[in-house]
């Protein structure tokens, strides 16, 4: 049951999502808030691929995580549901200020790169869970690696992208660029950001 003092909360906490495509430095910066002491929800989708490649189709190489899985849309709609529980989570605990790694709307631009149909409960849960901001990441060739998880190149990551700016946007979000540079210098410009 949500109280007044949760209604309270909610309006009052900051939620940051922060997104960019794969290999674009979004770890090492959530990582560095976290050691700052910030509030930070991690991904989700490196520990369900993992688990996918290890249960289903281990020995497939693909770009596709979905490859990995029988059900391509109970992954999907398994990775929606607990990136709304963790929106939910999160804003019932007592943080002024809570920074996301990835968001709901991230489901959807993949869901759209990999041409894959979804219903309106996936858009729902992007209307009804928002960020207060969001924040991108640009792809960042020189730093681009692939690796277990990371299964796209870097051609294949500057179009999911696309996909994320453009979803963020259908969104109304107008997300904001962090340009490249060390982490230090993204996350001083990030909290920059939150202040104004």
């Amino acid at each position: 049951m949500i109280t007044f003092a949760v209604i309270r909360q909610i309006l009052e906490s900051k939620r940051v999502v922060i997104t960019g495509g794969p290999g674009t430095g979004k770890t090492s910066v959530i990582q560095q808030l976290t050691d700052e002491g910030f509030t930070c929800v991690p991904e989700i989708i490196r520990s369900m691929t993992e688990a996918a490649k290890l249960q289903d189709n281990a020995n497939e190489v693909a770009t596709n995580p979905l490859a990995f899985v029988d059900d391509p849309m109970a992954f999907n709609l398994k990775l929606l549901e607990g990136r709304t529980k963790q929106f939910l989570n999160a804003i019932q605990h007592d943080q002024d200020l809570v920074f996301f790694d990835r968001g709901i709307p991230d489901v959807l631009a993949y869901m759209d790169y990999f041409n894959q149909k979804y219903s309106d409960d996936f858009v729902r849960a992007c209307d009804m869970h928002r960020y207060d901001l969001a924040i991108i990441l640009p792809p960042w060739k020189e730093i681009y690696a692939s690796d277990s998880s990371r299964l796209e190149n870097f051609q294949e990551a500057t179009e999911i992208h696309n996909h994320l700016l453009g979803t963020y946007n259908r969104f109304q979000y107008n997300p904001i660029f962090i340009p490249k540079g060390s982490v230090a210098e993204r996350v001083s410009l990030i909290l920059d950001l939150i202040k104004q």
